[in-house]
């Protein structure tokens, strides 16, 4: 079990997440608990690049219901045809939110909130599960390596 991330000082996220997953993957590697290696990633991510919020919204019943995280509270509860979480739970992909105010049926958990990306985790089955959320207090924060990166992240868990 890893105590500690090697992160590299650089400001080159694709070299971030290439470095990060497969420590994310060492760090859940024979864990069997799902909510303790949700939190260690949401810590992780958190850890390595300083996002405003990091954290995954379960599938419960007929709703996604906050799961791990880290950053301010946040909605408890969001149904799946509200905001960026239900999107992309709905749409079955990653969503790229560069203005969170420009995106129809946003829900402002946190004003502070200025762009999301947000990737749906799939089960063992193909269903959706879970989404992983992120979010950044700047505009236009994120980008398709974000998108990568949290996608390789994504499988990680789905790998469990």
């Amino acid at each position: 079990m890893a105590e500690t991330l090697l992160i590299p000082q650089t400001s080159d996220r694709r070299a971030m997440y290439d470095s990060l997953v497969p420590q994310i993957a060492a760090l859940i590697d024979g864990e069997p608990d799902l909510v303790a290696n949700l939190a260690n990633i949401a810590a992780a991510l958190k850890e390595a690049f300083g996002f405003f919020w990091v954290g995954f919204y379960l599938k419960k019943e007929n709703q996604l219901v906050l799961g791990p995280f880290q950053g301010p509270i946040a909605c408890t509860r969001i149904a799946f045809e509200k905001g960026v979480c239900g999107a992309a739970y709905t749409r079955r992909e990653t969503i790229l939110v560069p203005d969170v105010e420009q995106f129809p049926g946003h829900i402002a958990c946190s004003s502070a909130s200025k762009s999301e990306v947000v990737v749906p985790v799939f089960d063992r089955f193909g269903a959706v599960s879970m989404v992983l959320d992120v979010d950044s207090d700047q505009l236009n924060d994120f980008s398709q390596i974000d998108a990568d990166g949290l996608e390789r992240i994504a499988a990680l868990i789905t790998a469990l």
